[in-house]
């Protein structure tokens, strides 16, 4: 199978196989007005099996989100056909409005225009817990 090659915008690689939907939803890649790849179980000498998502057009990412769904993605900024910066992300120490509290009791569940917001509590887990209530987030 052949993917073009873009000139100018993004890619973003080493998504763990099977979370490039996930990413694609999250990010609302559905709602740009540009060329969007999307290769699921790409051969990876690294991960065995990975994602890649190509975008042809420069965009403003939320790297927490991005962080968040995989810390071990990079993102590859291409201008001119060729590779201008890589970025290796990492896990968020908080993430806002990306999943929502799950405890029935918790602020936000009464006031809606509050924001949901997680703190990162244990790196080597990836436990978030909400910041109002302390409830651990699912995944």
């Amino acid at each position: 199978m052949t993917i073009d090659s873009i000139k100018n915008g993004i890619v973003i690689d080493h998504i763990a196989a099977g979370k490039a939907m996930e990413l694609y939803n999250i990010l609302g890649l559905g709602e740009l007005d540009c060329s969007v790849a999307i290769l699921k179980n790409v051969t990876s000498g690294k991960l065995g099996k990975k994602d890649i998502i190509k975008v042809d057009q420069n965009l403003d990412l939320d790297w927490d989100v991005i962080g968040y769904v995989d810390p071990n993605i990079t993102v590859n900024f291409i201008r001119d056909g060729a590779q201008v910066e890589k970025r290796q992300l990492k896990l968020p120490e908080r993430i806002t409005n990306v999943i929502r509290c799950r405890n029935p009791r918790c602020i936000t569940s009464v006031e809606q225009e509050l924001p949901q917001v997680f703190k990162l509590t244990d790196r080597e887990k990836r436990v978030y817990r909400c910041l109002y209530c302390e409830t651990q987030a699912g995944k």
